[in-house]
């Protein structure tokens, strides 16, 4: 499926959604409120975004119109999500990569595989490289590669990767950042399982208002 390019909050709206899907099922799918929470962490974003809640909802709007994402019923509280591997075309393991990619900026396979631990578990570094591989050499009438190599940063062994999701990226664009420690990555890991909890609280809270047909104070939904 050829796709428009998607502009960077329709892609972090998409991934964040892909993202909470697998590591907060039980708050899934997500509500405007949580969406936004998600879309704005502090933790796991490159760059960072202040997204409000008007450019959400007209993110989740196109993306709808893209059949990218789709509200879900049953609720009173209108919730979203994602219907990007069907969307897109690709397969569970393609698309958890392009989910990071948009979510976290361009990427090693090492450090795609250690930040995909949450979403899937990759056997090794290969097959990263693999699925990698694959959505580069991606046939036009499928839509065209959806990845790209980015050229050797200065000091990195390993070249990144980028997504092309939102238009095409210059190879030699090597969106430089120094690569995390493993302290660091532990430190990020731990604030991003709190951020979860935190999300899976509002969430079950949420539910008790719903199922008693209140509204939450402070909440217009």
């Amino acid at each position: 499926m050829q796709l428009r390019p998607l502009n960077p909050v329709e892609a972090r709206v998409l991934a964040t959604l892909m993202e909470k899907a697998r590591t907060v099922p039980d708050s899934y799918p997500l509500t405007l409120n949580s969406l936004v929470a998600g879309c704005n962490q502090k933790t796991s974003r490159e760059p960072l975004m202040n997204v409000s809640d008007a450019q959400a909802q007209e993110a989740l709007d196109s993306l709808k119109l893209l059949s990218l994402v789709f509200e879900s019923s049953g609720s009173r509280v209108a919730r979203w999500e994602h219907n990007f591997q069907r969307g897109v075309g690709v397969p569970e393991q393609s698309a958890v990569l392009l989910g990071l990619l948009m979510l976290r900026g361009p990427q090693t396979a090492g450090e795609l595989r250690i930040n995909s631990e949450r979403w899937y578990r990759f056997a090794d570094i290969s097959s990263v490289e693999a699925f990698l591989d694959e959505l580069q050499d991606r046939a036009p009438e499928k839509g065209g590669p959806l990845v790209i190599k980015l050229a050797r940063a200065p000091g990195m062994r390993e070249q990144r990767w980028a997504h092309l999701l939102c238009g095409p990226v210059e190879p030699g664009d090597t969106q430089s950042q120094a690569p995390l420690t493993g302290a660091q990555l532990h430190l990020e890991g731990r604030v991003e399982a709190l951020e979860n909890e935190v999300a899976m609280l509002r969430s079950a809270v949420q539910n008790i208002y719903e199922q008693l047909g209140m509204s939450q104070p402070g909440h217009d939904e």
